[in-house]
């Protein structure tokens, strides 16, 4: 299905799509789901984005344990996976579709890192600024498990989530790398994984006192 200017697919990537997403170097990935807690709540849609701006949305059933070709690119290790809270993101894919990521860029923390001017890291104040671009939050709190029948409204805030990130993940790149935060950065991406892993684990104040 052709909705706007992004595809909509069932249960999992098309062979075609796999193929073309497979030949970039980055890949902007966010997830839509029935809540924040994955043990709870279900994963809905998972979204893409690669360099030349071609969008897909993967609507994933109730019940849904498996989308071998979504599994197939997001562990492809020669294709950096960007996220904006990777660390929600790559737990719900983990539990949902046993997928793990890798490797992993998140701007949220990217942000945090390289704009400590400012309290703001959402997804929406970070495009606003390095992008000038403003995004239409108003489906955020909606009902995303009514798959097959998604407003054109849902769609195209969920497309919108996924079409500036790598944009974000290149300049985001640069002021780490300016101010000599680009190493520590990479660090926390790399021991995401391992977060995530407790978090699945209910282990949330393992290293409180």
């Amino acid at each position: 299905m052709i909705l706007q200017d992004f595809q909509v697919c069932d249960r999992d990537l098309t062979d075609d799509t796999l193929a073309e997403y497979l030949k970039a170097p980055a890949i902007a990935v966010d997830t839509e789901t029935m809540g924040l807690l994955p043990q709870r709540d279900r994963l809905c849609l998972v979204q893409l984005c690669n360099p030349e701006g071609q969008v897909t949305a993967i609507r994933i059933a109730r019940g849904q344990t498996t989308a071998p070709n979504l599994k197939t690119l997001m562990e492809a290790t020669h294709a950096l996976k960007v996220f904006h809270f990777a660390r929600f993101d790559i737990a719900t894919l983990k539990h949902n579709l046993d997928i793990v990521v890798q490797p992993i860029f998140c701007t949220k923390i990217a942000s945090k890192l390289a704009r400590t001017y400012t309290n703001r890291h959402g997804l929406k104040e970070v495009v606003l600024e390095l992008e000038k671009v403003e995004l239409d939050k108003s489906s955020q709190s909606s009902d995303w498990g009514n798959a097959t029948n998604l407003s054109e409204a849902q769609l195209s805030y969920a497309a919108n989530d996924v079409r500036y990130l790598l944009n974000i993940q290149q300049k985001l790149t640069t002021m780490l790398q300016r101010e000599e935060r680009w190493q520590i950065a990479q660090e926390c991406f790399q021991i995401l994984p391992t977060i995530v892993t407790l978090d699945l684990l209910q282990f949330k104040d393992l290293f409180e006192h």
